[in-house]
């Protein structure tokens, strides 16, 4: 018979385990449905500083697992946006009215077309649940927009998912 301490060490682990499938399953699925290059799940560590945690790939020469944001860029204003339920899509990166900074960051990603949408849980904003379109343009339906809001609000609603760094291979 196992003991108690050791049960609930088992039962912890078995826990992130089908939280981190769900993760990767979610992204995966997501990628394959809008036929995009990348979908991640870009996870807040400390207040707008996060970490990308999930991805799910085309090829991977657009993989970004374990990369920052740039802190400079994404500050409480944006984030009081996505608190509030903002969903961003941008069809042309070189087209759209963004700041500079934002432009410049996802241009290093290899970004052409982004989707973003928040995931929120009770104590605010945890991360971003993002598809990029890294090999031309993007015109996002409303199709794909329901689709993240759907995952967004699957992966709001998982207890614990503390972004662990397990990549998602396609």
């Amino acid at each position: 018979m196992i003991d108690q301490p050791l049960q609930r060490i088992n039962q912890r682990l078995i826990q992130s385990l089908d939280r981190d499938v769900l993760v990767q399953k979610t992204v995966h699925e997501l990628r394959n449905t809008l036929g995009v290059d990348r979908v991640v799940l870009y996870y807040f560590y400390r207040r707008w500083e996060g970490q990308v945690t999930f991805e799910a790939l085309s090829s991977q020469q657009f993989s970004i697992l374990g990369s920052t944001g740039p802190d400079e860029c994404f500050n409480g204003e944006y984030a009081a946006w996505y608190e509030q339920g903002r969903i961003r899509a941008i069809k042309d990166l070189e087209n759209e009215p963004i700041s500079p900074c934002h432009r410049d960051f996802l241009r290093d990603l290899q970004v052409r077309a982004n989707l973003a949408v928040p995931i929120v849980n009770r104590q605010g904003l945890w991360g971003l649940l993002i598809a990029h379109h890294c090999r031309d343009t993007k015109q996002w339906l409303p199709s794909h927009v329901e689709s993240m809001k759907h995952a967004a609000t699957i992966l709001e609603k998982t207890p614990n998912i503390s972004g662990k760094t397990i990549e998602q291979k396609c």
